[in-house]
Order: structure tokens, then C-alpha cells, then sequence
């Protein structure tokens, strides 16, 4: 039987414009069991990152209820562990090399020791960058980097990944491999997946899919 990774129940936020506030999450439901691939569609501005941010812990509702497993418990120490995030911007220390920065995760919980650099390289190998682990993110491409992105948020080995337009600055033949390997990660692990995306090609492949339209998911 499945187990419920994630819940939201009546999801509001508005944010302040001038003298009146603009809502953007209208009461937004959402379940996610393990292993479940959902996408997420809508126009530019319909509130699609606003609501990752939510469900990542990153901010606050106005009003509803979030749970992971069950638990209210969003914290940062729980999320370093519970959630892992991939941006369109990629978000990698250009001072630091590929190992570097997949590793950056794991400092979120303490020292690291030789299993988090042994597991590090394990990601890299599995995103197939094993000889490309200490070139600085100016020595890589943009699907590179992106994959050492998707490395580093399964880093802590979330239970729950979140993927926020990955494929945005990527060209279409490097896009479709980034969202293979997260599909396909994914599935190994049984970690859940949300993936924002414009794409409809990629979105069909989820295994549920949603439009976020004034404010609302509708599946």
C-alpha cells in the first residue's frame, strides 16, 4: 500500500499591492503518495512557485494546513531532510566544483563524513557526470549543471522532490534527457516528484496532472 507523503488542505496566500492584496492560492488541495510523479501547469504568474515554496516549507500560508507523513512539523532541520529542490536557475556556488556543491546539502546536517562523499559520487555517477565531478559549474553545460542540481537535492535522500521549470533554460533535446533522469530517479527510489513545468509533453508523462487556474488546482 502507498504511504502519504504529502498533504495540503485550503492552501490561501495573497501578497500586498499597493493598497490592496492580490490572492494568488485560492484554497489549494493537494495529497501525494510515495512514488507519485504530479505536474503542475499554468500561466506565467498563476501562483506555480508560490505554492512549491509552500509545500517545500519555505514560506508560510495565510491560512490552511500542510502535513508531511502526517506531521505538521515543516521546520528547516526536517525539511533538509524531507524536501529536495531543483530551480530553472540552476542555484550552484561557482566557486565550488561539482562534488562541492552536491555536498552542500548533506553540511545542512552536520559534518560530513565518508558515506556523504561516497554517496556524492554515487549521485554524480548516476547522473552521468562520474568524470565530471570536479569541473567548476563554468566548465559545464547547462544540462550539466542542471544534473548537478538534480544531484544535490537527492543528496539528503528526500522523501519528496520538487522541480520548479528545470527545463526552462535548457534547450528542448537537453530538457527532454533532464526530465528522463528525474522520472526515472524518481521511480527507482519511490520518492515523490512535483514537477512545474509549461511544457505539456512533459507534464503528460506524470502520473497525475494538474492546472493551477485562479488560484485553484484542477486536475
Amino acid at each position: 500500500m502507498s504511504e502519504l507523503l504529502l498533504s495540503a488542505r485550503a492552501l490561501r496566500k495573497a501578497y500586498p499591492s499597493g493598497d490592496r492584496r492580490i490572492e494568488v492560492l485560492r484554497g489549494v488541495d493537494l495529497d501525494m503518495a510515495d512514488g507519485e510523479s504530479i505536474s503542475i501547469r499554468g500561466e506565467s504568474g498563476s501562483g506555480k512557485s508560490t505554492l512549491l515554496h509552500l509545500l517545500a516549507g519555505l514560506d508560510r500560508p495565510d491560512s490552511g494546513h500542510l502535513a508531511w507523513e502526517g506531521s505538521a512539523d515543516t521546520g528547516a532541520s526536517r525539511r533538509a531532510r524531507f524536501v529536495g529542490m531543483v530551480f530553472q536557475a540552476f542555484y550552484l556556488i561557482p566557486e565550488l566544483d561539482a562534488r562541492q556543491n552536491v555536498l552542500m546539502a548533506r553540511r545542512m546536517l552536520g559534518p560530513l563524513d565518508g558515506a556523504a562523499r561516497e554517496r556524492a559520487d554515487q549521485l554524480l555517477a548516476k547522473v552521468g557526470l562520474a568524470e565530471r565531478s570536479h569541473h567548476l559549474p563554468s566548465q559545464l553545460s547547462g544540462g550539466e549543471r542542471q544534473r548537478v542540481a538534480v544531484a544535490r537535492a537527492l543528496m539528503n535522500s528526500p522523501r519528496v522532490l520538487l522541480a520548479d521549470e528545470p527545463t526552462g533554460n535548457l534547450d528542448e533535446r537537453t530538457g527532454d534527457a533532464v526530465i528522463e533522469l528525474l522520472l526515472g530517479l524518481c521511480a527507482d527510489t519511490r520518492t515523490g516528484l512535483i514537477l512545474v513545468t509549461h511544457n505539456a509533453g512533459y507534464a503528460a508523462r506524470a502520473s497525475r496532472r494538474f492546472l493551477l487556474h485562479l488560484g485553484v488546482l484542477q486536475g
